[in-house]
């Protein structure tokens, strides 16, 4: 399937380490012709850490999409009635994100846009990114995964070893789980032995 013409919204959580693997999909998405929205929590916006200046982040999304970030709540609604995707992509999605999108929490301009999506019956995909997915999180995680228009870049445990509660979806699958979820389809296998 193409994506030419489609319109994907690209929400970024504060997984600051994988922002590294998940640019390039970003770009990726843009060479296969979507347009991409992207939409930043707060934390994304506003904090500096070892990986990166929030600034530096910010303006390499906007260069990549060639769009201005949408970082606020009110910026993120209009995706819905007014200015509809064809499907939203959040990664990488923490477990402070996935647990609130799981319980109806819309507190950040990325939860709000995939509410958003899914108003309009349109997927939601997500590349989770969590220390906890397989601890307290991991009810949160089976809930999404049993929620109609969610639908998850494969993943695996990136450490389990020293992280055993670890996964992260491989992100170089994520044009791959947009083509199928915009066709309503989980991209199979969902579970896989996680390699960088």
């Amino acid at each position: 399937m193409s994506l030419q013409g489609k319109r994907i919204g690209f929400g970024v959580t504060a997984s600051h380490c994988t922002y590294e693997a998940v640019f390039p999909q970003m770009e990726k998405l843009m060479e296969m012709g979507a347009e991409v929205v992207p939409v930043v929590t707060y934390n994304v916006k506003n904090v500096d850490t070892k990986f990166g200046k929030a600034s530096d982040h910010i303006r390499r999304m906007e260069d990549i999409t060639n769009k201005e970030v949408i970082a606020t709540i009110p910026d993120a609604e209009p995706l819905g009635p007014i200015a509809p995707l064809d499907c939203m992509v959040i990664a990488p999605l923490t477990g402070n994100s996935m647990s609130r999108l799981a319980n109806a929490i819309t507190d950040s301009p990325p939860l709000m846009a995939a509410k958003a999506t899914m108003r309009n019956q349109k997927p939601v995909v997500l590349g989770i990114s969590t220390n906890d997915a397989l601890g307290l999180n991991g009810v949160n995680l089976m809930k999404l995964m049993a929620s109609k228009l969610v639908y998850f870049i494969p993943f695996g445990q990136d450490d389990p070893v020293k992280k055993p509660n670890s996964l992260v979806s491989k992100m170089t699958l994520l044009p791959e789980t947009v083509e199928a979820a915009l066709n309503y389809q989980q991209l199979q296998p969902v579970l896989i032995p996680f390699q960088d």
